[in-house]
């Protein structure tokens, strides 16, 4: 009877366990979750938790002066604090609640996350190093990443290990990573340092530059991806390699696939997003503060230089039985490391405008050009994706996305050719064309309804200055004209 009884004892917590174990577990036999390596699920961030705080920027710069002013007014700087992405936010709360959420502040403020500070959207009672976004303390306290136990198995959603420090019988010991050897300056007495191979590489940035469904786990932004898929990965030039140095260095990493010395980096973290940079220097202005305004202008420029410096575009005339049929323009990805767009690839637009006149200067064929609200015509040459839902009917919404219906961008040292039929009027000998490949944050409409949807504790007026919602600046990226003859 006793053996009996050990024996449903055991049967019992057996299945107990099992049972907790699979509870564990999301119910998709596709991507499962196990809920308690992930806590803050959808948000794949995990902690290793202490007493040890979280330091706000301010007291990095403190000893790393030039690096803080660096950072300071770069995108990742402003990630939290991003009124597009706080209308977004609130839109997603509206739609399906915080909890899913989480998974966009996870990247956008990982600390506020873990430490439980951020409750949903708006500015309003959160410390600096919760509004600093992905600050300081963020990228040198990570310890490591689990892509490998993500639903997905690969980088999503801030799959990384945030390990500010350890408790100590001694009390506190802050410890920080990078890529620089430890010496026994490092720190200065403030915080002990890690060598840390991890900080040199791209799987670092892939953690949050990766972002699949909550649920569905479909890659929305595949940054990561597209990197792993074309020839910078193959020759070993990383994110940091393009997106922590200034414009020469940028162009030579990406022309002769030359890493960096280490003087060049710096902790600008550019990119393709101007419109932030471009709202948030009008914010400092407004605000009186011009050292930080010249940073912020700075950061913007270098985008606009950027985006300016990573397409080309070749015109070519095409003849059938001696007269001119077609114009075939290539666009060509020249420096992006990624696909040309990236990231929110159904929300940003790059496009072709295309003008061609007569010798008189009459415009015979035009396509691509705004029209007067600001939209882009149906029929315009766009490359860039369309995403839907469940349903297989048009999305733009990210928690609604779980497929793209259209996919369109330009890999790494690739080109998409498009074709525009051309015919000559009569007694025109030769065409001057003019080709635009512009690009816009997204478009007219979806920022108007995103800025429109901003919490209540982000006055746009008196932060931003913004009355109304302006029309988003257009970046020309290339532009090439070309005469052509009419016949051959």
């Amino acid at each position: 009877m006793k053996r009996t009884s050990h024996l449903a004892t055991t049967l019992f917590v057996c299945f107990a366990l099992v049972g907790a174990a699979v509870a564990a577990l999301a119910a998709s036999p596709v991507f499962p979750v196990d809920r308690e390596f992930y806590p803050y699920y959808p948000s794949l961030i995990k902690w290793n938790k202490s007493t040890v705080p979280f330091n706000a920027p301010e007291v990095c710069g403190g000893c790393h002066e030039k690096q803080y002013k660096e950072w300071n007014g770069s995108v990742h700087s402003l990630a939290f604090k991003d009124p597009i992405y706080q209308g977004e936010l609130n839109k997603a709360v509206k739609a399906v609640g915080h909890e899913i959420s989480r998974q966009c502040e996870g990247c956008h403020s990982p600390v506020g996350v873990v430490t439980g500070e951020i409750k949903g959207p708006g500015l309003a009672g959160l410390s600096a190093i919760a509004l600093a976004g992905v600050s300081c303390d963020v990228c040198h306290s990570i310890s490591g990443v689990t892509h490998q136990q993500t639903p997905a198995r690969v980088a999503e959603n801030g799959s990384f290990i945030l390990s500010p420090g350890v408790d100590t019988t001694g009390g506190q010991t802050l410890i920080k990573r990078g890529p620089i050897p430890n010496h026994k300056e490092c720190g200065g007495g403030f915080h002990q340092c890690e060598e840390s191979p991890l900080h040199l590489q791209a799987n670092l940035c892939a953690s949050c530059h990766q972002v699949y469904h909550h649920e569905d786990h479909f890659p929305i932004e595949a940054t990561h991806n597209e990197w792993i898929a074309g020839p910078y990965a193959q020759k070993a030039i990383m994110c940091q390699d393009c997106h922590m140095v200034d414009i020469q260095t940028f162009k030579r990493s990406a022309d002769q696939f030359v890493k960096p010395e280490r003087k060049e980096y710096k902790h600008y973290f550019s990119g393709a997003n101007f419109l932030l940079t471009y709202l948030a220097a009008g914010a400092a202005k407004k605000a009186g503060d011009e050292e930080l305004a010249k940073s912020l202008t700075n950061q913007y420029e270098m985008a606009v230089e950027r985006l300016k410096s990573a397409a080309d575009v070749e015109l070519t005339p095409v003849y059938r039985d001696g007269k001119l049929a077609e114009l075939k323009v290539r666009v060509k990805n020249i420096r992006a490391g990624h696909n040309l767009p990236t990231s929110l690839t159904n929300v940003r637009q790059m496009w072709l405008e295309l003008t061609a006149k007569d010798e008189n200067g009459k415009v015979i064929m035009t396509s691509g050009a705004l029209n007067a609200d600001g939209t882009i015509p149906a029929e315009t040459r766009m490359f860039v994706s369309d995403g839907m839902g469940k349903d297989f009917h048009f999305a733009i919404d990210p928690w609604i996305v779980v497929g793209f219906s259209k996919h369109d961008t330009i890999p790494p040292k690739g080109w998409k050719d498009v074709y525009y039929g051309l015919t000559a009027p009569a007694g025109v000998q030769k065409i001057s064309v003019e080709a635009k490949l512009r690009f816009r944050q997204a478009d007219q409409k979806v920022a108007e309804a995103l800025l429109a949807a901003v919490p209540k504790d982000i006055n746009l007026e008196q932060m931003y200055g913004l009355k109304a919602v302006p029309a988003l600046p257009v970046v020309d990226m290339v532009v090439k004209q070309a005469t052509v003859d009419t016949a051959k």
